[in-house]
């Protein structure tokens, strides 16, 4: 008896401790556990919550903060759902490290166990200490070293790290970190970042050798495309500095600084360039001499808010060619951004080249036209004797491809492997559906996200560019923020979108800008908005208010601009040169209009509305009643000009193009009673063109998106499903791994057109996977950061499943649907503890949907759907 009863108690336990309430997730300004945050902005902390039960709440929370052991805050017990953005309102002190915790409480009378984390602080303008070391006017890279002596036991030690240029630290013979091309890109003529890393394991008693190697990178490489001698520069100087603040084991404190007592020395790199490449050259002797110190201001450093650039992964050959010319060719079966990391045996002095390409010739030779005036070539001068590894890392390149020169006999393939590098955010989105084509589109929309998202949103990774430009980035954040955490990624690169608006509110058009001296292309439309649609998209991504309250400056001085800059509440171009709907389809030869062309006039008053929207609604929600009434009144004058000047009472919108009713719709620019009409024109439009799309860059993110919302998926699923140019498909049906940058960047024949502009590796057509995860899989936000959401599949396009999902702030949501012939079967999905959602269906005449949970009950809604309710968990609905 005894022994039944211990293990029913047994049996018992484990199902209760399954049913408790638990936290995880712990992060401080969005990152897990940071180090070198300001010690100046209360951080925001947050939490996730797990619980296996139905409608699970927080409807309490208890954080509590101490430094050393000491208690410098606790909340007390809040009653409060809020887990997400819970602000600190305890003192902050600079170089510090905080350890918090949390406990909760839920709907269902149950707590928590505390769940631990930390934050530390970085540095004040006045505890910076270190003196910049380097040179000037020589883009050579080189080597730096010193000495740090702690004079006791140390507690805990903290380097503080930035440069002019790339730099990569060395504390006795150990890398500092794992960060790759750090101190990253920001507008560093305003803000330069620096890192802080915890380095009390590899300090030792006694004398620590610490060492730099400085290469030009985004700082002094010579940026932009065009004329290289034109390429701009922050400055002509490659320097570094570096502190680290020590606390010894008795609480006393020291500063070990860079300083003039450091030495500098050539380095096996003797040359680094973003466009470039890189040299390296083991036949290179050290030679050390005093380095020059120089006493510059620290008052534009500022700490590291986002993921730097890591490593992802490496990638082996999946074959080795011989082109028709003779060339030595390796291929990594994928597109891809990093460098190659190689082994080679040889002579002293012997020198092999590597040049780096995205695609092979309609011959099959080695293609290079597209990178314009790159040369993307790694050279390696070999000391000699047994075998030498060489890895680039002082620069990087877009490639599929590797050309070898210099290497006797065949190339090994085991000598050779891809290091594939990318901000180092978390990956939380997921697609796959039963169509394997659209499965590589997917795997085409990834890989393009990571490799265009080095530290900042470029275009293209691989030619004489690889720049920030606003327009790419702004169509790509809703597919973006679904696969990866970008929240601090983008919270970093718009702080400098900030920093690099003129002081009229114009926008440059890349961002950070390397061109500050141009005074065009500041009111590109579509470009420049991106400084409202960003902020506004990552509120409702992330339910982060701080973003809105950032760069309400920046969005109402553009929107101020605007204002300035029309006449009669219409749009006045004054000369201003537009991109329009960039790279929209246009027919060689155009003899009878068939060319997609769209007014860039019309463009640009419904970017200008939508802009005005934006501003109108984010002024409410920081509680500027006067500024969103104000907007707001503008907003509707200008839709009417927009009604006055582009729409007939017969609902056609001058252009009559795909675009144009995207836009008019999307935008809201028209009354909803012309929705139907306009929508049957955008219908009609994409019929005569045989099923295709004619849109660019600015219409492209939004046509799946608005044939769906009106009532037209049968449409979108035509366009995803297009097998021809232009089309989705079309780059995947000709081997494509990555999105191309034109609808036809490769012709049916393999043939390449040069045409100057001809990237094999540019997000912005993959916008389509928004509508992917938001609309066809059906997961979107209902209020900003998921904290109610709304479940409803749009089935069609002869898909059997389709299933996605996304780590909101909350937690994991998913869905997943099966069909027959169109016709939904089954839909599962999970809700993330703390939110509720509402899932909307189909309703059957003839047949019953049914709820796994039999709690739940649908309701009738407008439109032949039925809406269910429900709070966290699992659940899967079934059509009996």
């Amino acid at each position: 008896m005894k022994a039944r009863l211990i293990l029913a108690l047994s049996l018992l336990i484990p199902t209760l401790a399954s049913a408790q309430v638990s936290v995880g997730s712990l992060k401080t300004n969005h990152l897990v556990e940071p180090q070198g945050i300001s010690p100046d902005a209360a951080p925001v902390l947050s939490w996730v919550l797990s619980s296996k039960e139905h409608g699970t709440m927080q409807t309490a929370y208890q954080v509590s903060v101490s430094v050393g052991g000491r208690t410098v805050w606790d909340s007390g017990k809040v009653e409060s759902d809020n887990s997400a953005f819970v602000k600190y309102e305890g003192p902050l002190a600079p170089d510090t490290r905080y350890a918090w915790s949390v406990k909760v409480w839920d709907n269902h009378g149950k707590s928590s166990k505390k769940a631990s984390g930390s934050w530390s602080t970085g540095l004040r303008l006045e505890d910076w200490k270190a003196q910049w070391i380097g040179k000037v006017g020589d883009f050579t890279p080189f080597r730096l070293r010193g000495t740090m002596k702690p004079a006791k036991a140390v507690r805990r030690a903290t380097a503080y790290i930035s440069a002019h240029g790339f730099y990569y630290a060395y504390i006795n013979g150990t890398k500092v970190g794992e960060d790759l091309l750090t101190p990253g890109w920001t507008s560093y003529n305003k803000r330069l970042q620096y890192q802080a890393y915890d380095v009390t394991k590899l300090l030792k008693s006694g004398e620590n050798l610490v060492e730099a190697t400085l290469a030009p990178g985004w700082y002094s490489s010579g940026m932009g495309y065009g004329d290289p001698a034109k390429r701009y520069r922050y400055g002509d100087e490659m320097f570094l500095i570096m502190q680290v603040n020590v606390e010894y084991a008795d609480g006393t404190e020291d500063v070990l600084v860079s300083d003039d007592s450091w030495e500098m020395s050539p380095c096996e790199v003797t040359f680094a360039g973003i466009y470039d490449g890189e040299t390296i050259d083991h036949t290179v002797k050290e030679s050390w001499q005093p380095v020059e110190a120089y006493l510059l201001p620290c008052d534009k450093l500022v700490p590291t808010v986002n993921e730097p650039v890591r490593k992802r992964m490496s990638l082996k050959p999946v074959a080795v060619i011989t082109t028709p010319k003779g060339e030595k060719v390796l291929d990594f079966g994928q597109n891809l951004v990093g460098w190659e990391k190689v082994r080679l045996q040889g002579f002293p002095g012997d020198t092999v080249r590597v040049r780096h390409a995205e695609v092979l010739d309609q011959d099959g030779n080695f293609y290079t036209v597209n990178l314009r005036q790159a040369k993307t070539t790694s050279t390696y001068v070999l000391a000699g004797g047994a075998a030498e590894e060489f890895e680039p890392d002082m620069t990087f390149y877009g490639f599929r491809y590797i050309k070898v020169e210099g290497v006797k006999g065949e190339l090994n393939p085991d000598d050779f492997e891809a290091v594939v590098i990318s901000s180092g955010f978390e990956d939380i989105g997921h697609f796959a559906c039963s169509n394997e084509t659209i499965n590589q589109l997917q795997s085409n929309i990834e890989w393009s996200f990571h490799d265009n998202f080095v530290d900042v949103p470029t275009d293209c990774p691989q030619r004489d560019e690889r720049l920030g430009w606003t327009g790419d980035a702004q169509v790509f954040f809703r597919t973006a923020s679904f696969l990866g955490s970008v929240d601090t990624f983008f919270s970093k690169w718009l702080a400098d979108l900030y920093a690099d608006q003129r002081e009229d509110g114009g926008m440059p058009r890349i961002i950070p800008d390397v061109f500050p001296d141009s005074k065009g292309r500041l009111f590109a439309t579509g470009w420049a908005d991106a400084c409202t649609i960003i902020p506004w998209n990552h509120y409702q991504a992330y339910g982060d208010l701080g973003i809105l309250e950032q760069q309400y400056p920046s969005m109402k001085a553009w929107v101020e601009n605007c204002i300035a800059r029309t006449k009669d509440t219409g749009w006045l171009m004054k000369g201003d040169d537009h991109y329009g709907d960039w790279l929209f389809w246009s027919k060689d030869n155009d003899r009878d209009g068939q060319s997609a062309v769209t007014s860039k006039e019309l463009i640009a008053q419904c970017f200008y509305a939508n802009s005005l929207r934006i501003l109108s609604e984010s002024a409410t929600l920081l509680g500027n009643r006067r500024d969103a009434e104000y907007y707001g009144n503008i907003l509707e004058k200008v839709r009417k000009a927009y009604m006055d000047e582009y729409v007939t009472p017969n609902g056609l919108v001058s252009s009559n193009t795909q675009t144009a009713y995207i836009l008019a719709l999307k935008f809201r620019m028209i009354p909803s009673v012309m929705n139907g009409r306009a929508t049957e024109r955008l219908v009609a439009n994409i019929k005569a063109y045989k099923d295709h799309m004619t849109t660019g860059f600015l219409g492209t993110p939004y046509i799946c998106e608005v044939l769906t919302d009106n009532g037209r998926s049968d449409v979108a699923y035509k366009l995803l499903l297009q097998k021809t140019c232009p089309s989705w498909i079309y780059p995947v049906s000709m081997g494509a791994t990555t999105i191309w940058e034109r609808w036809d960047s490769m012709k049916k024949d393999g043939s390449i057109p040069d045409n100057g502009m001809n990237s094999f590796n540019h997000y912005s057509f993959g916008a389509v996977g928004d509508w992917l995860y938001r609309s066809a899989v059906g997961i979107r936000e209902t209020s900003p950061g998921y904290k109610t959401i709304l479940i409803q599949p749009h089935v069609g396009g002869g898909f059997e499943w389709m299933e996605a999902s996304t780590v909101t702030p909350y937690g994991k949501v998913y869905a997943k649907w099966t069909a027959v012939n169109d016709d939904l079967r089954t839909l599962e999905v999970e809700v993330p503890v703390n939110t509720t959602a509402d899932v909307i269906l189909p309703a059957y005449a003839s047949r019953v949907m049914r709820c796994d949970d039999r709690s739940v009950k649908g309701s009738q809604q407008p439109g032949g759907l039925v809406k269910y309710s429900i709070g966290s968990g699992t659940y899967r609905f079934t059509v009996e």
